[in-house]
């Protein structure tokens, strides 16, 4: 069983499977398929990904890759928490360029599906976050694009100062939502 709250954006959706615990710790399902497509979420996914973050600040996107690679994202914490950024790039959206974020963490044992179409980051809040997630293919580097994550058409309210935020090169020198290849 899942509970599943849509955010806003078409198909983006938090995610909480239950949690059965005791004396001894827990045990959740955090993924079924059948679960999932009754609940009408019919993705195959084909790869599993972990990262870790030391240090609170480590700001990790705006990530996506094109079509035909393009991939869904079931994203969720298992250390530490984040905070999950979804921007629409689907140029014929009505929702162009719009954003939801949600504080995904390892106490809330939530999880966000992030669907093809959108690009996805996320910046720690603590130190030590370890985030696992599933995807629908397989990274593929000619495909892969990225955007600003603080591009100020798109406008992320991040909860860490600049000044604090850690990001890689490839994520620094990254191109402007208008400068973006995109969907569509």
């Amino acid at each position: 069983m899942i509970n599943i709250n849509p955010l806003g954006l078409d198909g983006v959706l938090e995610i909480t499977p239950r949690k059965f615990g005791d004396a001894r710790g827990f045990f959740s399902e955090t993924y079924n398929k059948s679960s999932f497509t009754e609940a009408g979420i019919d993705l195959e996914f084909v790869q599993d990904n972990h990262s870790y973050s030391a240090a609170k600040g480590v700001l990790r996107g705006l990530h996506y890759q094109l079509s035909p690679r393009a991939q869904d994202k079931l994203v969720r914490v298992v250390r530490g928490s984040i905070l999950d950024v979804a921007v629409d790039i689907r140029r014929e959206s009505p929702d162009f360029g719009k954003w939801v974020s949600l504080v995904v963490s390892a106490e809330k044992w939530n999880q966000i599906l992030v669907p093809k179409g959108f690009a996805h980051g996320f910046v720690t809040l603590e130190d030590d976050t370890e985030v696992v997630y599933k995807v629908t293919d397989v990274y593929s580097p000619e495909h892969d694009r990225s955007i600003r994550y603080d591009d100020p058409a798109i406008g992320i309210e991040w909860p860490i100062a600049a000044t604090e935020i850690q990001l890689s090169d490839k994520d620094r020198n990254a191109p402007l939502l208008s400068a973006a290849e995109v969907f569509g």
